[in-house]
């Protein structure tokens, strides 16, 4: 799988959310682009994941 641009290897099937965990993410500060489509945050619990797809994850960082 490629998470932005980066080969990971999963092993197994996943639900994004539970792989947004793993990875150090809070689920309320991303967006995910999914090969290609926008996954809404409410589907992340409901979307599995493997090897074969393309992940971008965008994380929100406030400032001021």
């Amino acid at each position: 799988m490629l998470i932005n641009e980066e080969e990971k290897a999963l092993g197994c099937p996943i639900a994004l959310s539970e792989l947004l965990t793993q990875l150090g993410y809070r689920a309320e500060l991303v967006a995910i682009e999914l090969n290609g489509n926008i996954i809404k945050q409410a589907d992340f619990g409901s979307t599995t994941i493997t090897d074969a797809d393309k992940l971008e994850i965008v994380s929100f960082v406030g400032g001021g």
